[in-house]
């Protein structure tokens, strides 16, 4: 292990605090108010979070370059890994919004409100993913471990090209479950999760889609997380690059829901990139003497996210970029 614990714990507190720095400017200075951000709004923002992932990027790599300085190649390689990680989980992200569009058309929550939902919601995944990484790192360990939860990524990514996965909430045992146990309002409370009402204390439908999204998260995070470690073994680059690209999720989200409908064959694209990583940690990996080549992986892993949106635009015929967004 190149980054061991025991002398990178810095790293990891460092990289903490930067992350809460930025979440408490984005809340505190730039989204004290409720609103929608505009699609104008949504791609500055994902720009800078962008931008952020490039200056965590360069400075593992240089980090790196300053402890293995007769290994530049080295340097080189954690750079990739990370940048490799980091797109896997946006692209698999890319599943997370479409289930933020179902839950917050489900519990009918105002576009102005979903913005404080999904910051809180990334808080939570935030907290979650660094427990399951931290499990990860030590399950990864076991060689059956490996071959089972590439299996599990195949299986995965199978069902989600052939099975239809949308479907009503109602049906959803979570929800059955909190609707029995809560108290429960219609009252969205202007944006709050509980409300008071004759003295006593309800949960908003905005609460419930936080819980709602929440549940989603951990589920996708059994797929996720190991898929990075399929690309590196290195704890400390998975999660700098998991975290990153969660970071970057809401607003990714707002620029690109005017234009889900138009997604239509990303699914497919999904399925295969979970398949693709499934495949490379229990056959790949061991076949190329543990390490299956990253920019080979890269390679394909975009070539086939290209793939399902170029045929999506030549599908819908309206993804092309003269397409007239509002710019609100």
């Amino acid at each position: 292990m190149l980054f061991p614990f025991e002398t990178t714990w810095w790293i990891y507190l460092s990289f903490i605090g930067l992350v809460l720095v930025l979440l408490l400017v984005d809340l505190g200075i730039f989204n004290r108010t409720p609103h929608r951000p505009s699609f104008k709004e949504s791609v500055f923002w994902t720009s800078v979070w962008i931008g952020v992932a490039v200056l965590v990027n360069w400075g593992l790599y240089h980090y790196t370059l300053a402890k293995f300085p007769a290994s530049p190649d080295l340097a080189s390689k954690v750079a990739l890994e990370f940048f490799t990680g980091y797109v896997v989980e946006k692209t698999l992200a890319v599943d997370n919004i479409f289930v933020f569009a179902m839950v917050f058309a489900y519990f009918k929550v105002e576009a102005k409100f979903q913005h404080r939902i999904l910051f809180w919601g990334i808080i939570g995944a935030l907290v979650f993913r660094s427990l399951f990484i931290a499990l990860g790192s030590q399950l990864m360990n076991y060689h059956s471990v490996v071959i089972f939860f590439g299996i599990l990524l195949i299986l995965t990514g199978l069902k989600m090209a052939f099975q239809n996965t949308e479907g009503n909430l109602d049906d959803r045992w979570l929800l059955k479950t909190l609707k029995k146990k809560l108290p429960l309002t219609t009252d969205d409370g202007e944006g709050s999760f509980f409300i008071r009402k004759n003295k006593s204390w309800f949960v908003t439908p905005l609460f419930l889609a936080l819980l709602v999204i929440e549940f989603s998260d951990i589920i996708f995070a059994i797929d996720s997380v190991p898929a990075i470690f399929a690309l590196t073994k290195e704890p400390l680059i998975v999660f700098t690059s998991n975290i990153m690209a969660i970071l970057g999720l809401r607003a990714m989200y707002f620029m690109i829901l005017g234009v889900m409908d138009r997604f239509i064959y990303i699914k497919y694209g999904l399925a295969a990139v979970l398949v693709f990583v499934g495949l490379k940690m229990a056959w790949l990996n061991p076949l190329f003497d543990g390490k299956f080549p990253i920019k080979w992986s890269l390679s394909i892993i975009v070539l086939l996210i290209m793939t399902s949106i170029i045929f999506s635009m030549l599908k819908t015929r309206a993804m092309g970029f003269g397409q007239k967004l509002k710019m609100d």
